[in-house]
C-alpha cells in the first residue's frame, strides 16, 4: 500500500481545502519545496501535487512552486501532478521538468479525445482523476456534477491506456471522515489497472481497512489533511501499511 502525501498548491503556498472549496482553505506551509523534503524524509515513496488555481483556471498557475518541488526531490521518488492540464504541450513540458505522472481530471471527462491522445503520446505517464459524489463524476474543481457514472467512465479510460485511476469521494475530502472503502473497492474490482483512493483519510484504522482490500486492486491512498493536522503520523502510517502487507521483515 502506497501512502502518497498531497501537496495542494494555492497562490504558491501549501494549503488544504474542505470539499474543494477555494474559499475554505488552511495554509500549512509557505515553502512547498520544504514540505516536499519533509515528506521525503518521513519515508514517502511518491508525492501528489495539485495546482488548485490551475484546476479552476484551466491552465497551469503554480509552475514556479512545482518546479521548486521537482528540483528539491530530484529523481529520489516519483511525483504526480494534477490541476489545469488541458493540452499535450503542457504535459510534455511537465514531463520534461521531471514529473513522472500527469493526472488528467476535468479534461478527461469533457474531452475524452484529449485523454486518448495523451495516452498515445505519453504512454506510461498518464493517470486519470475521477472525482465523484454519490457515484456521479464531478468536474471543474468539483463545482459541477456530470451525469456520468464513475465505473463506466473508468472502464472507457482504461481502454485508452491510462496507468491508474485516482478516485476521490468529494463528499469526504478534507473532512477526516474516513475513506469510502466500499465505492473504492467496487471501482477497483471493475478494472484491471490500479486504483488510488483519495478523500477522507483520517487515521490508522483507515490504513488497516485499505490494506485489507489491497488485493482487490487498491494500490495506494492520497494523504491530505490528516497528515498536516497531526491526526495521522505519516511515517507511522507507512510503516503500519508495510507491516500489514508483509513488506517488512
Amino acid at each position: 500500500m502506497l501512502l502518497i502525501p498531497a501537496i495542494d498548491l494555492k497562490d504558491g503556498k501549501c494549503v488544504r481545502l474542505k470539499q474543494g472549496d477555494m474559499n475554505d482553505s488552511t495554509t500549512f506551509g509557505e515553502d512547498p519545496a520544504a514540505i516536499a523534503r519533509r515528506w521525503l524524509e518521513a519515508g514517502a515513496r511518491r508525492l501528489h501535487l495539485v495546482d488548485l488555481n490551475g484546476a479552476f483556471a484551466g491552465k497551469p498557475i503554480n509552475e514556479p512552486a512545482i518546479k521548486a518541488i521537482l528540483a528539491e526531490v530530484g529523481d529520489e521518488i516519483p511525483v504526480q501532478l494534477g490541476g489545469g492540464i488541458r493540452d499535450l504541450d503542457t504535459i510534455e513540458r511537465y514531463l520534461d521538468d521531471g514529473l513522472s505522472y500527469v493526472i488528467i481530471g476535468t479534461a478527461a471527462v469533457k474531452n475524452p479525445g484529449f485523454l486518448k491522445d495523451a495516452c498515445s503520446a505519453f504512454g506510461g505517464h498518464i493517470i486519470v482523476g475521477l472525482d465523484a459524489k454519490d457515484g456521479k463524476v464531478a468536474t471543474d474543481g468539483w463545482s459541477k456534477l456530470s451525469g456520468h457514472e464513475v465505473i463506466d467512465l473508468a472502464k472507457k479510460f482504461e481502454d485508452y491506456g491510462v496507468e491508474a485511476v485516482i478516485y476521490t469521494d468529494i463528499g469526504r475530502d478534507g473532512m477526516l471522515t474516513g475513506i469510502n472503502i466500499d465505492a473504492t473497492v467496487k471501482l477497483a474490482q471493475a478494472l484491471t489497472i490500479p486504483v488510488i483512493a483519495s478523500g477522507g483519510l483520517s487515521n490508522l484504522a483507515d490504513i488497516d481497512r485499505l490494506c485489507a482490500v489491497q488485493d482487490e486492486g487498491v494500490e495506494g491512498v492520497i494523504c491530505g489533511r490528516a497528515i498536516y493536522s497531526g491526526d495521522l503520523d505519516f511515517a507511522q502510517a507507512q510503516q503500519r501499511a508495510d507491516e500489514l502487507n508483509g513488506s517488512l521483515a
